[in-house]
């Protein structure tokens, strides 16, 4: 317990610096929107590869939302997910995060209003309470305190803070969520490699290097992939191939192959070729699932719906396209879906729930 004191007092002694200087540095940074200072929130976007913090001035959903969004610091650092660095991990990492952002913007806890956290391994309602246990711990009493999954940020990011439709995430891990106009939610995959997300990074690394060792015991057909993992890993031999994935076995150093993966793809491997095919079909499934599940395409079927694509393995940068494969047969399922790309990342889409979530506690609370 010493312990942590002592570290939570390093963490946070920048707040030791005056008042009036904060508010100086307050006033010299932001001011974009024309109300001056009124407080600020932060969102954070934390994930098996990365966490990502953003610090920005409280935008009142009562208004049109500026053209660039004012941001006053962000921050980055890695994993947060409980379920792969452990609790004590997890905690120390959002802790650290939220600190150096609020450094940087030149405030302090006493300024925040709200804060959201969207966070990869919040599957559960014990899950949420955990985490807001550990933040009542760190703000003061006043500061609003949300958590929700990394999903919920991400279809924020791309629908700017209101809930509607359906987000697909496809990095490390993979999940598909989504809100109904009333309020609705259902989710489909997110449940980690072990339980199949396999068409995220790390389900489809793994198949490769599945494929590479099958070929080598002669279980399977021989693949390109072969050489250009063991290229890839600096490694002279498949046997060598099973103490490199033990040896440290993290979802994102797995996932890392997957460009190795594209490759063979591209030029034409069969096994590679495949075990992309797959992934597409169990993305595309995942959004199929949440899709009738709340009825987002309507009683025809063909109603409008956005589909935020999120994450590195829908990126549309290599000609074997798999976020573009995986829209396809979207639409075969649904024809009104139509893909978004957000404009802005999910840390910002988490502050501005964090904005909408506290104006609209504030509104219910003035019309009780």
């Amino acid at each position: 317990m010493n312990n942590y004191m002592q570290r939570n007092g390093e963490i946070w002694a920048f707040e030791n610096a005056s008042k009036q200087e904060l508010q100086v540095a307050l006033a010299n940074d932001h001011c974009e929107n024309g109300d001056g200072y009124d407080g600020v929130v932060l969102g954070l976007d934390g994930g098996t590869t990365s966490t990502v913090c953003v610090c920005m001035p409280f935008l009142p959903f009562s208004k049109t939302l500026p053209n660039p969004l004012p941001m006053l610091a962000r921050a980055i650092t890695g994993c947060s997910n409980h379920n792969s660095i452990g609790e004590s991990s997890a905690r120390d990492t959002l802790e650290d995060v939220m600190a150096e952002v609020l450094s940087k913007s030149g405030s302090n806890r006493s300024a925040v209003r709200a804060v959201c956290l969207g966070i990869s391994g919040v599957n559960h309602p014990t899950d949420q309470e955990r985490v807001l246990s550990w933040l009542r711990k760190i703000f003061p009493s006043h500061v609003k305190l949300y958590v929700q999954n990394d999903a919920v940020a991400a279809l924020a990011s791309g629908t700017m803070g209101k809930l509607h439709g359906c987000v697909l995430i496809a990095g490390t891990g993979c999940i598909s969520y989504g809100i109904a106009e009333d309020g609705r939610e259902a989710r489909a995959s997110g449940v980690g490699p072990i339980l199949g997300d396999w068409g995220s990074g790390y389900g489809i690394a793994a198949q490769a290097l599945t494929a590479v060792i099958r070929a080598h015991d002669g279980r399977g057909l021989q693949t390109m992939l072969t050489d250009k993992i063991l290229k890839a890993l600096d490694l002279s031999s498949p046997d060598e191939v099973i103490g490199w994935t033990y040896a440290d076995t993290s979802w994102a150093r797995i996932a890392a192959l997957v460009p190795e993966v594209v490759f063979c793809a591209e030029a034409s491997d069969q096994v590679a070729n495949k075990i992309l095919l797959k992934a597409v079909q169990e993305l595309a499934l995942s959004v199929k699932a949440v899709v009738q599940r709340l009825g987002l395409s309507g009683e025809d079927g063909n109603g409008s719906f956005p589909v935020v694509m999120v994450g590195g393995v829908l990126e549309a940068n290599k000609s074997w396209d798999i976020g573009k494969e995986v829209v396809k047969c979207i639409q075969e399922f649904f024809p009104g879906a139509y893909p978004v790309r957000p404009q802005v990342e999910p840390a910002v889409g988490a502050a501005l729930l964090a904005c909408n979530f506290f104006m609209k506690e504030l509104k219910e609370y003035n019309h009780s």
